[in-house]
């Protein structure tokens, strides 16, 4: 099942169904099979306070992944900042539907086991984040 919820934030996806089918779609073009997984949408407080204590990491981010994943089947919830969807959106010139799908496609293809530490692997997840935004539904 894939899930959206909502902390410390007003945003709320207009079209769920059109989004769950997305995410769908990547993961049966990765030949992966899924069990639970779940979008929380928060703002940048929630997902900083998040960031210093699972990662250590005191810093903003738009997104973190946590991988439950087991026996070949994907699960794992995907925390995503709102608010820096928006200021990235800004600052790469595109619409913010457009950052919230490669946001969005970079959490659901971390569980998928892309990486993105290493040069190569940044290059890999990008092309796939960019093949992936091509499908992402208009919203």
């Amino acid at each position: 099942m894939i899930s959206f919820s909502y902390i410390e934030t007003d945003f709320k996806l207009k079209n769920k169904l059109k989004v769950r089918n997305w995410v769908r779609s990547i993961m049966d073009q990765e030949d992966k099979r899924f069990g639970d997984i779940s979008y929380v949408l928060c703002n940048d407080e929630y997902l900083l306070s998040m960031n210093n204590k699972y990662l250590k990491h005191d810093t903003l981010t738009d997104i973190i992944t946590f991988d439950y994943s087991e026996n070949g089947i994907l699960a794992g919830d995907i925390f995503i900042s709102i608010e820096r969807v928006i200021d990235n959106a800004k600052s790469f010139v595109v619409s913010v539907d457009e950052e919230l799908g490669r946001v969005m496609a970079h959490g659901v293809l971390h569980l998928s086991g892309y990486k993105d530490k290493k040069q190569e692997d940044k290059k890999l997840m990008r092309s796939k984040e960019d093949y992936y935004l091509r499908m992402f539904p208009n919203l």
